[in-house]
């Protein structure tokens, strides 16, 4: 498709958002605009088989995400968005490069509930902040295997029980690869499945 094509052109080099300057922004948003307008899945929110999976972060205009590259001494690693339908959870997970030995791992655990065809309304509950070797962390896949066995991780886990730690995510765009979302906060989510 012409304009997945043009998007994926768009955002390369632009490390999920970081790099992009103003005239990048425009650029993207543009792209991705036209994109949506082309949505080949019109219900994605009833859509699980497209939407169920580890998706991998390509942009973003987020701040909250791009903000941990902020921090001294820390860089953004890869930022993961993991969906199980079955279960109504999502697992946003970003890896964290420091100094040698001290990769670390931001994960935010939620639950949602679809509240249209497009829609979800997305609950936080359980934020995990640790060292990568401490726990063990491998792959998306593997770390929300162990904390839906329960394991006990050694690492900074609470539960975020503040009734403002909510939002919405609208899903613009989805097809087997390329996911694309329009948060509460004003923020656009491209995602890679794959």
């Amino acid at each position: 498709m012409l304009g997945k094509a043009e998007l994926l052109e768009a955002i390369a080099g632009r490390n999920r958002g970081l790099l992009a300057s103003n005239a990048d922004k425009q650029a993207i948003l543009s792209a991705i605009a036209q994109l949506e307008d082309r949505n080949p899945t019109p219900q994605p929110v009833e859509a699980s088989d497209l939407l169920d999976g580890d998706w991998r972060l390509l942009y973003t205009t987020s701040r909250g995400i791009l903000g941990i590259d902020q921090f001294p001494l820390l860089k953004l690693g890869e930022v993961y968005q993991c969906i199980r339908t079955a279960g109504s959870k999502v697992y946003n997970i970003a890896e964290v490069y420091g100094l040698p030995g001290l990769e670390g791992l931001v994960s935010v655990a939620a639950s949602f509930k679809p509240v249209s065809e497009r829609r979800v309304n997305v609950t936080f509950e359980r934020s995990i902040l640790g060292l990568r070797r401490l726990i063990g962390y491998q792959t998306p896949r593997d770390f929300i295997e162990k904390i839906e066995s329960g394991q006990k991780l050694i690492a900074i886990d609470f539960p975020i029980n503040r009734p403002d730690q909510k939002g919405w995510l609208d899903i613009t765009y989805l097809d087997r690869d390329l996911r694309i979302g329009r948060g509460n906060e004003g923020s656009v989510f491209v995602l890679t499945k794959g």
